[in-house]
């Protein structure tokens, strides 16, 4: 899970990026602001689905490579069964979309994987979309073939072998599953790493924005507070880092009950990594007003 000091910069990394003049609204600025900010987490996550998709496939090429060799036999024995044309066109089809898996793995093994990180994360990210997308498809035209298969008891032994192999290919559809949504499947250890990625950078977003939104909602009551600290207190002239810091650390001191001495500490912390070589002196002063202020209400 992420820690509080990657929530808490994030949150005053949104409100400075919120802040600026002439900026975009805090409201269209969220989904930009995620996407830059996590890129190089969604990378990393994009890359490792990708290598357990690709361990995947190299026990599917053996089953593809069977199923290839008895479909023209099957679909020569259903010609002679009328009754039994359903059969022989999702079995076709079920051809047709493991043509279109199979196409799909070779773009994604071809795309480039070491430019910036915003672009490895957005091609992976779609790419296995698509290639989950077709999957899900093959799942459920496969589920309708074995199915039918009961209606015709007379055909089941000569088609045997192509729906063994039929059902060999659903349990790494089956796996494929699981690491498009590692989350519902908690049993699964060896997809932990995928869970744990995932999660984090869900729930970092998460987080900031419960305070982002907070801070918001009480901007005009949190500038009040630095006004009646701060000397010809206006905000544009404050520096946008130094102003999302004191911001951030006076809703904690005053609203989320946070104890004075943490916050401004870990203001300071914030100002020294984001702000000038001023910035961690202004905010310590500023925030020690702060909160002596709000001892005294």
């Amino acid at each position: 899970m992420p820690s509080r000091r990657q929530i808490r910069e994030a949150v005053v990394q949104f409100l400075y990026c919120a802040d600026l003049e002439g900026g975009a609204s805090p409201a269209s600025l969220r989904e930009p602001f995620w996407e830059f900010v996590t890129e190089s987490d969604r990378k990393a996550l994009q890359l490792s689905i990708f290598r357990t998709v690709h361990h995947l496939a190299h026990g599917r090429e053996g089953r593809l490579g069977e199923f290839v060799e008895r479909v023209g036999p099957a679909n020569a024995f259903l010609s002679a069964w009328p009754q039994a044309e359903a059969l022989k066109i999702d079995l076709n089809r079920i051809a047709e979309l493991e043509s279109s898996w199979s196409t799909q793995f070779a773009r994604l093994e071809r795309l480039p994987k070491d430019d910036n990180d915003s672009a490895v994360a957005d091609n992976f990210a779609k790419a296995l979309a698509l290639l989950f997308s077709i999957d899900r498809d093959l799942a459920v035209t496969r589920a309708r073939y074995l199915t039918a298969i009961d209606d015709f008891p007379s055909l089941r032994g000569q088609l045997e072998a192509i729906s063994a192999t039929v059902r060999r290919l659903q349990r790494i559809s089956d796996r494929l599953r699981m690491v498009e949504t590692p989350e519902k499947f908690p049993e699964q250890a060896d997809l932990t790493k995928l869970r744990e990625s995932k999660a984090e950078i869900s729930e970092l977003r998460l987080r900031a924005d419960e305070i982002v939104d907070a801070i918001l909602a009480k901007k005009e009551s949190i500038d009040g507070t630095l006004a009646a600290v701060v000397e010809n207190f206006s905000p544009e002239r404050i520096d946008p880092v130094d102003r999302a810091v004191l911001r951030l650390a006076t809703y904690e001191i005053i609203h989320a009950g946070i104890p004075p001495k943490v916050a401004i500490n870990e203001g300071i912390e914030l100002a020294k990594k984001f702000g000038t070589t001023d910035s961690r002196r202004f905010v310590n002063g500023i925030l020690d007003q702060v909160a002596k202020l709000n001892a005294e209400r």
